[in-house]
């Protein structure tokens, strides 16, 4: 957990208060200019508004220009970024047909198959030949391909489960996944960093949602002992069913779960599992099957896996890996997969070329040397960047590393020379993190060799003492030196 300084704090309060402030003055002087200017049709109420239309008009526009740019290739190591120009400070952005080749340190290219694979891409191609770029069809009338029914069996099979079920996108299979899981009567109890994915899934179920602070089991023990002992709102009976929902790694923070005893409290309470690898499916584990495998825990013991395709494996869509009673249930009842166009199958078939690469099904050893590249890439570039007295989030062996930026300032100032500098990073701020953690997040790849992250740490480093960000004492340079030559 993030412990904020009260000095970062009292400035970063400030700061927003400044531009609240600022922001309501320029409102109230609005209104005499657009007295006559009535942009609304006379009867209806105006469709934006509120505090989340304030903020998007005097906070976000002011730098959306670090938010959602275009590129303009493969999202591999390096690609070219598409240069905007703005004529009216930011409101709208225009792109241009000029491009800037950048150092990649934001997409989910956690083991390097998003650009062309010598073993994936033929196979991809010659699968679109054949199939066609759409199935056109949902799954239970003509949207189901031999490559769906190869890649249900091979996703059950690499993280061992009995039985899988694909859905043509990760944030559906949760918010799709859940209601039907669970409804009136049962409770959800979930982590309090969970993806908006879930949350939406959790709030959509019409089951009672509780929440356990971030990553603790003794508090979710706590809960469960509660809502246990209390029963269902109202009535008291007992609950229909109990459903304790965590994430592999987390996505804003980078930091594997505690699954090993967040499993035990489950089963002293007989609560079922949901777990989410969308971040760690691939990415983590000695042959990239995640958390379980990285955590020694017997994927019998998770009750429902999640996973998404659009991270390590370079693809598109979902999945969710079960009990094949539970994997049936699904098929018969979620909207999903009834009634949502199946999978594209040139994406189905890369995710399958990229699990055989994985397992060396292809009949070479690059799966294994892209999981331990991903493992060195992600604990050498943590390591150095707490050298240099960055606070960064996370936990060893998570390709995920969020570094603290907390003023709203330093999010645009950040964010901006290091494009400059042609290294391209994401920042992430309110409503994504709480108000103050505003934050850089850092995705390490496979596919990024010691020269780019060397220069990626040197940027960020210049950078960092540009902005302002390091807030702690950087190690002693012969000290850092000595490590490395001991690591070497």
């Amino acid at each position: 957990m993030v412990r904020l300084p009260y000095t970062t704090a009292l400035t970063t309060l400030f700061s927003y208060g400044l531009l609240f402030a600022f922001g309501q003055l320029r409102d109230f002087f609005r209104k005499f200019v657009d007295w006559f200017k009535a942009k609304n049709v006379k009867g209806y109420a105006p469709i934006c508004l509120g505090l989340e239309d304030f903020y998007v008009r005097r906070l976000y526009l002011r730098i959306q220009d670090c938010f959602g740019r275009p590129i303009a290739s493969a999202p591999d190591s390096w690609f070219d970024v598409v240069e905007r120009t703005s004529n009216d400070n930011n409101k709208t952005l225009q792109c241009t047909s000029n491009t800037t080749r950048c150092l990649n340190l934001g997409s989910y290219n956690y083991l390097g198959f998003a650009a062309a694979d010598e073993y994936c891409t033929p196979r991809v191609i010659e699968s679109l030949k054949k199939y066609s770029a759409s199935t056109c069809s949902v799954r239970v009338d003509g949207g189901t391909t031999k490559l769906h029914a190869e890649l249900e069996e091979l996703a059950a099979r690499f993280v061992g489960k009995p039985a899988a079920i694909l859905f043509g996108m990760g944030y559906v299979t949760n918010s799709a996944i859940i209601p039907c899981l669970i409804g009136k009567g049962g409770l959800i109890i979930s982590d309090s960093l969970n993806h908006n994915s879930i949350v939406n899934g959790a709030r959509g179920s019409g089951a009672t949602v509780r929440v356990f602070q971030h990553n603790s089991p003794a508090h979710l023990e706590e809960v469960l002992r509660e809502q246990i002992a209390g029963g269902q709102p109202r009535t008291h009976r007992p609950w229909k069913k109990i459903i304790v929902i965590v994430e592999g790694i987390y996505s804003m923070e980078g930091e594997l779960c505690k699954l090993p005893e967040i499993i035990a409290v489950c089963k002293k309470y007989k609560a079922y599992t949901y777990l989410d690898e969308a971040h760690s499916i691939g990415a983590v584990g000695q042959s990239g099957r995640g958390v379980c495998e990285l955590l020694g825990v017997d994927p019998a013991d998770v009750d429902i896996m999640m996973g998404t395709f659009t991270k390590s494996f370079g693809s598109c869509g979902g999945y969710i890996a079960a009990s094949k009673e539970i994997i049936q249930h699904l098929k018969q009842s979620c909207p999903a997969h009834l009634y949502a166009t199946s999978m594209s199958p040139p994406a189905v078939q890369q995710v399958i070329s990229a699990i055989k690469v994985i397992l060396g099904e292809d009949g070479s050893n690059r799966g294994a040397q892209k999981l331990a590249r991903i493992r060195e890439n992600s604990n050498f570039f943590r390591s150095e960047l707490k050298k240099m007295g960055f606070e960064v989030l996370g936990d060893n062996d998570s390709p995920v590393m969020p570094i603290m930026l907390y003023n709203p300032a330093k999010i645009p100032a950040f964010s901006r020379e290091c494009l400059r500098q042609k290294v391209a990073v994401v920042t992430v701020a309110f409503p994504a993190t709480p108000l103050l953690l505003a934050r850089a997040r850092i995705c390490i790849s496979a596919s990024h060799t010691r020269e780019d992250l060397m220069k990626a740490l040197d940027v960020i480093s210049r950078v960092g003492d540009l902005v302002g960000i390091k807030y702690f004492p950087a190690e002693p340079p012969k000290i850092a030196e000595a490590d490395h030559d001991k690591l070497e």
